[in-house]
């Protein structure tokens, strides 16, 4: 589903920023290039400093310290000068009014030391557009209503399918990828991978000997899509038939660039704070910026993962990628809503393998659990895992849905929500 490059898209976070401005003094804005910092925040600001611009960035560095902004400043790319935050941090020091700053960033450069302090610049995460923002119809379920125990009714129908959801990972949820006509996406995908590649990790002062071995690592991530593979897995997977590794620094160094530019996306393993499970698995979940990144660099299609004739993980297990695809999707939309629901994401695993949930939605005492299933209906081999966590948690457990394909949602009689991914909302 195409949209117009010059049409703003709104922003769960957008509700958010509205709230946080008429309180706060300064609000930092992170995420990957490309997901709409700039639109989002520009929308909000009296007056906008744009520091990946040589002429702008040159004159605000030479400009007094003491920032005294009229209404509200956005500093956009602040990494590009970093002194700008401790600016920031002074003015807030000095008794800045509510809304006075917006920072945007889409990395943290290397070595820099960024100090936050007690409420003086609150950090919001920008996502790529999640399934609510897409526009694929009204959700009726809202994760915020779960999270908050209020076990809300789930009756509800979309005509979304599996062949939508596939071109909705293929479509992307970059805004600029996806105003593209459909045969141009792919190409413009390419550009973003070649330039975290060639040009991040020298903005942030990291020099890459072998490209190409990079090149191998994000693809071998990429096949790990919505797995916890340990790193070494995924370096071999890199590297097979390589009789010259990269060492363990030079790939860490890869993961913590790559991170910073908020080009990987990993979900933690699950530590519960109130409700301690024995044996849980600490390797977090493996996911990149947007699904269709991990397609791309994989060089998959819609037709080959509809049809189950995509090319297996290599060293990383047999099978079709669309299933950790559609996890991936769902995952990028649950941590839109989450935050905005002031919650964390994690996923559960025992170390043993013998129970897993997909995503674990907490906020306080109260989790939400959610299971990924590619398929439109849910037997009761699907909600094993949610029954056995249900056990365990007691009252704390809010809620247990298993996210579909499918097309009804609706509540199983062991009380257990049926949600189409489409009709999950904040």
């Amino acid at each position: 589903m195409a949209a117009r490059a010059d049409r703003y898209i709104p922003r769960i976070v957008d509700h958010e920023l509205d709230r946080l401005l008429t309180g706060l003094p300064a609000i930092a804005l992170e995420g990957a290039k490309g997901v709409g910092k700039t639109a989002t925040a520009t929308r909000r600001a009296s007056r906008v400093v744009r520091l990946d611009v040589d002429q702008e960035r040159i004159a605000f560095a030479a400009a007094p310290f003491d920032l005294k902004p009229e209404g509200t400043l956005l500093i956009d790319e602040w990494q590009r000068f970093p002194e700008s935050w401790d600016r920031v941090r002074r003015a807030v020091d000095g008794g800045a009014p509510a809304g006075s700053f917006l920072l945007t960033g889409s990395s943290a450069p290397r070595g820099t030391t960024v100090h936050s302090g007690a409420g003086r610049l609150v950090v919001r995460r920008l996502r790529p557009l999640s399934l609510a923002e897409r526009g694929l119809g009204e959700p009726a379920v809202s994760l915020k209503g779960l999270i908050d125990g209020e076990q809300p009714r789930v009756d509800a129908r979309t005509g979304v399918g599996l062949p939508d959801y596939v071109d909705e990972i293929f479509s992307s949820g970059f805004p600029a990828v996806r105003a593209l006509p459909t045969d141009f996406r792919a190409d413009a995908l390419d550009g973003y991978l070649a330039h975290a590649v060639e040009r991040e990790f020298a903005e942030q002062g990291a020099a890459v000997r072998r490209p190409a071995t990079l090149r191998a690592w994000l693809r071998a991530y990429a096949a790990a899509t919505a797995t916890p593979a340990s790193y070494t897995t995924i370096l071999d997977a890199a590297t097979a038939g390589v009789p010259e590794k990269p060492s363990r620094t030079t790939t860490t160094l890869y993961r913590d660039v790559l991170a910073r530019s908020f080009l990987l996306d990993p979900v933690e393993a699950w530590t519960p704070a109130f409700n301690p499970l024995q044996r849980l698995a600490q390797s977090p979940k493996h996911y990149l910026a947007d699904p269709a990144l991990a397609a791309r660099l994989l060089q998959l299609s819609p037709q080959a993962v509809l049809t189950g004739t995509d090319r297996p993980r290599p060293a990383l297990g047999p099978g079709s990628l669309l299933g950790p695809l559609f996890e991936h999707l769902v995952a990028q939309s649950v941590l839109a809503y989450a935050q905005a629901a002031g919650a964390h994401v994690g996923h559960l695993r025992q170390r043993d393998g013998r129970h897993e949930v997909d995503l674990i939605v907490e906020k306080g005492r109260a989790v939400v659990a959610i299971e990924v299933k590619l398929a439109a209906t849910v037997a009761d081999d699907d909600v094993v895992h949610l029954a056995w966590l249900r056990h365990r948690l007691g009252g704390d457990l809010a809620d247990a849905i298993v996210v579909t394909t499918g097309q009804l949602a609706y509540r199983r009689p062991d009380g257990i929500a049926v949600v189409p991914a489409a009709l999950l909302g904040p």
